[in-house]
């Protein structure tokens, strides 16, 4: 099995790293393409107003200054030669739930993944603030080579992968997975305005506290039981359930 390693932290992030370790559990054939630098919160962009620059460190390790999508474009049309069986994207520094799942690089490299015809699995550890920034590595790397060998064996539709998150926990303390949907968080970013040391002002955007529905069977109330989240995603992000609606005001029918 081929399999490809990106994500949205960059090259020399620690849970690449891990991802590397558990990857290499599972297949002795792993390519690495991450971003040279942090990619966090760009989404599903593509670097079209500059060239994409590539470094080789090692046999089968690229770093691109460039985005997780573009890694991945780049490691099948450019490195690798052909398409991988499997792309994994992450480990991202805390979790990719709800919402936020549509700000995410680390969503993004297993969307463009599953564009190019591969299973994508992106994989995200949750993290907290404890004395600092706190980060459980060993919760994924415990659990997640034996997930993503049973995940392998799962049929899944052409345009569909999976988002799978870690809890906040010791490995010992996780109680199972749940297959979840996508949960609700309310609107978590705030301005923080600054001023610089001429009196001018500048903006940071960061997340304040948040708030969700935690409902029984969302990605966020799994990670609050201690469960491991694996949430079936798809690119098709067609509303079916408003066309009809749509066709009786504009007096038109529906396609299909």
């Amino acid at each position: 099995m081929r399999i490809l390693l990106t994500n949205d932290d960059g090259i020399h992030a620690e849970g690449l790293g891990v991802l590397e370790r558990i990857a290499r559990t599972i297949s002795d054939d792993v390519w690495i393409v991450a971003p040279e630098t942090d990619q966090s919160g760009l989404a599903h962009s593509l670097t079209l107003s500059e060239p994409l620059r590539l470094r080789k460190i090692d046999d089968q390790r690229y770093a691109l200054r460039g985005t997780p999508t573009d890694c991945v474009i780049m490691a099948i049309s450019e490195i690798m030669g052909g398409k991988p069986d499997l792309v994994l994207s992450g480990i991202n520094d805390g979790g990719n739930l709800a919402d936020d799942i549509t700000y995410s690089g680390t969503v993004a490299g297993a969307i463009e993944g599953t564009l190019q015809g591969v299973r994508s699995i992106a994989v995200s550890q949750a993290a907290r603030k404890e004395n600092g920034r706190f980060t459980p590595w060993e919760v994924a790397e415990t659990h997640a080579g034996d997930l993503i060998r049973k995940l392998m064996t799962v049929e899944l539709p052409d345009g569909t992968f999976l988002n799978v998150n870690f809890p906040h926990c010791a490995p010992e303390e996780v109680q199972g997975v749940e297959v979840t949907s996508q949960g609700k968080l309310d609107f978590g970013l705030m301005i923080d305005a600054r001023e610089d040391g001429r009196g001018r002002p500048y903006y940071w955007l960061k997340f304040s506290e948040r708030k969700g529905n935690f409902r029984d069977g969302t990605d966020i109330q799994a990670l609050k039981e201690n469960k491991i989240s694996v949430t079936p995603l798809k690119l098709d992000l067609t509303d079916y359930s408003v066309q009809d609606r749509l066709a009786s005001a504009l007096g038109a029918g529906v396609a299909g």
